[in-house]
């Protein structure tokens, strides 16, 4: 199962215009094992796109990370989906690119 800080490659489907579409990598932001099993996951896709933005996060291709190539988590677009949608798991990220990510959502959503 998908544990918090893990890559997985993920089945977003057809997507509305501006949504991540088809197969691609995602970070799972939630929800924490403790809650138990759940049938959906909270999660940010990833891009390969460097946009420059201060929202996205770098991801380095790496073992750990189990990416080809340099990658952004784009933290504006964090969703639910189906844990059905989980396709396999690349890897996962380092505390330091987590601690990352973790500032951005807090500031997005004003925690």
């Amino acid at each position: 199962m998908a544990s918090v800080d893990d890559l997985w490659r993920v089945d977003f489907g057809e997507p509305y215009p501006g949504e991540p579409a088809k197969h691609r990598p995602a970070l799972i932001l939630g929800p924490a094992e403790t809650f138990g099993a759940m049938p959906f996951v909270i999660l940010a896709p990833l891009t390969t796109t460097h946009r420059n933005l201060s929202l996205h996060v770098e991801v380095e291709p790496t073992q750990l990370t189990g990416l080809a190539g340099v990658s952004y988590v784009q933290c504006e677009l964090v969703r639910s989906v189906s844990d059905k949608r989980l396709v396999h798991r690349l890897g996962s990220i380092d505390p330091p690119t987590s601690v990352r990510v973790a500032e951005i959502l807090k500031t997005l959503l004003n925690y």
